[in-house]
């Protein structure tokens, strides 16, 4: 299906075919574990319900009839099947408590490699990881599988905390010996930033193993680097918009069958 008549179709249909893609997408780039991991995105016009692929399908077989509606508790409220008790107890708090539309979390390979170090920190070595510096927060303490709403509640007051009034908005959680979390206002957004993160964590985890000094940008480069130019063709909005188009023409390619 091409991604242009998504714009003439409703808000939440638009939401599961954006999902159904994010999910296939995150296969083609190597971000998933199969069935575990999990995606959600609020739907549209219900601040306290969310959608989610139901736990038992493959992330490359995501499609968008396939979403089901959870709320905080659990309850599988539209569509068949049930979510994942650790996607309930991380993401609905985090939703609720960061008011983020769109929450992303992995295992991905560079990512979590870097989060298995003592000293898990993205460093300002490259353009792209400049982007993220000061919008990562950090989980330095892994206290388990994720099983209560008291542990998603605890993760969301690391990402609150960490942004505070005089810092940055966190947008990224690092969380050691386990993943990241990602958020977002838009599904586009928050893959956007996801697949980006996992390509500058393998960067840095390649430039480490070499044994040698990393050169750090210095924080007025980062800073030019985050502004955004007044004359730039296009805002960062709609790069995250045609990066996402672009991405689910490659699906309707190599993965077609997401927005069914």
């Amino acid at each position: 299906m091409s991604v242009h008549p998504l714009r003439a179709i409703d808000h939440v249909s638009q939401a599961k075919i954006q999902l159904a893609a994010a999910h296939r997408l995150a296969v083609f780039h190597d971000l998933e574990e199969g069935i575990d991991n999990h995606f959600t995105v609020t739907v549209p016009g219900r601040d306290d319900q969310y959608l989610i692929l139901p736990f038992g399908l493959h992330w490359s077989e995501a499609r968008a009839s396939d979403m089901i509606v959870f709320d905080e508790a659990g309850n599988t409220l539209e569509g068949q099947g049930v979510v994942e008790q650790s996607a309930q107890c991380i993401h609905a708090p985090i939703h609720r408590l960061c008011g983020a539309r769109v929450v992303l979390h992995t295992h991905q390979n560079w990512a979590v490699a870097l989060n298995l170090l003592e000293d898990n920190r993205l460093l300002p070595a490259s353009q792209t990881a400049a982007f993220f510096h000061g919008h990562i927060a950090y989980d330095d303490t892994y206290t388990g599988v994720a099983d209560t709403l008291e542990e998603g509640e605890r993760l969301a007051g690391v990402l609150n905390a960490q942004s505070g009034k005089n810092a940055q908005a966190k947008h990224v959680l690092f969380m050691k010996n386990h993943g990241v979390l990602v958020t977002g206002d838009t599904i586009a957004q928050a893959y956007r930033r996801l697949y980006k993160l996992e390509r500058v964590c393998r960067a840095q985890i390649l430039a480490m193993s070499t044994g040698k000094p990393l050169k750090l940008l210095s924080d007025e480069v980062v800073q030019r680097v985050q502004t955004p130019h007044p004359e730039d063709r296009h805002t960062r909005q709609e790069r995250e918009r045609l990066f996402f188009e672009a991405m689910m023409r490659v699906l309707d390619r190599e993965m077609p069958g997401y927005a069914d």
